[in-house]
């Protein structure tokens, strides 16, 4: 019997429980779940990093450690976590992430907030056709790609930016740090996909932000940190950057004294872009496990190195 516990706030243990169940039965896995098994017994950790569990010193046996949210940097500084440990990839996460950027993009592309604001005047501006419109991503990882390819699918130039070389079927991927200003150079919309770590810190700042053509639009629904808040609002305020949609920030839930919530070219969202859904994370966490058992590498295996 494989011993499994979950690790996560107690009102995740009601909407997973019988998704998790299912899934290990479909993938004929011998499973006992719980939320208090004795550390010393356990054999794998479904985890939230926002979970009671901190210290896994006295998980000897596990062999791993099976994170419910694709952003392990909260995590991966934890010196009592030897075990190997793995983000969330899943499709239903990887759904909704690309649904929410391709909807902003769209919104951006064909103007709807100022169509929405003239409904009281008859001001027909057409917008260019998506093959006139570059849309640039600076991450490649499994979100990255999914959301170039359907953008490159619906007629955008898209060009994705990575910090090693990939090659990605209908898209000009760039990486290095060239790359990166040809990538920027590019961006009538950018969007922000990469993982929190030290090195990505403030990407966007005030150098970075010059670099983008003037009246560019910002998407990040990727980590707060990746965007330095005062070179933003400087970038808006002179008109560099014409608007900015951020659904993730440095503090969360954002203050509500904070400066972004008044300012009249940016869009606030909750952190909703991609949420972990019970049924597919079940899924993807009994494969893992399967893998396991089965002595095959665990898929989506953080680098302790890279940070992700």
């Amino acid at each position: 019997m494989i011993k499994v516990q979950f690790a996560a706030r107690p009102e995740r243990w009601e909407s997973y429980q019988a998704p998790l169940k299912a899934a290990f039965s479909q993938a004929g896995l011998q499973v006992d779940l719980r939320q208090d098994h004795p550390a010393a017994e356990v054999d794998y950790v479904i985890y939230a990093p926002n979970s009671d569990l901190q210290d896994f010193t006295s998980y000897t046996a596990c062999k791993a450690v099976l994170s419910l949210w694709a952003g392990v940097e909260k995590i991966t500084g934890n010196t009592t976590l030897t075990q190997p440990l793995c983000r969330m990839v899943d499709p239903g996460l990887t759904a909704g992430m690309v649904e929410w950027v391709t909807g902003h993009v769209l919104r951006y592309h064909l103007d709807l907030d100022r169509s929405l604001n003239t409904q009281d005047r008859w001001d027909p501006v057409v917008p260019p056709l998506a093959q006139e419109r570059p849309v640039t991503l600076l991450g490649l990882g499994a979100l990255g790609t999914a959301c170039a390819t359907t953008l490159a699918q619906l007629g955008f130039p898209v060009t994705g930016w990575s910090r090693s070389a990939k090659s990605i079927a209908g898209i000009t991927c760039e990486h290095g740090d060239e790359g990166f200003q040809n990538a920027l150079q590019q961006a009538q919309i950018l969007i922000l996909l990469l993982p929190e770590t030290a090195a990505t810190e403030n990407t966007l700042n005030a150098e970075t932000l010059a670099m983008l053509p003037k009246g560019a639009r910002i998407i990040n629904p990727g980590r707060g940190p990746l965007i330095d808040d005062a070179a933003l609002l400087a970038a808006l305020d002179s008109g560099q950057i014409a608007h900015a949609t951020l659904d993730v920030f440095r503090q969360e839930p954002l203050p509500m004294d904070h400066p972004f919530w008044p300012h009249p070219r940016i869009t606030v969202t909750p952190h909703i872009a991609a949420e972990t859904r019970p049924l597919t994370a079940a899924q993807m966490i009994a494969k893992n496990i399967h893998r396991g058992e089965s002595s095959r590498p665990f898929l989506n295996q953080v680098n302790r190195q890279l940070g992700y």
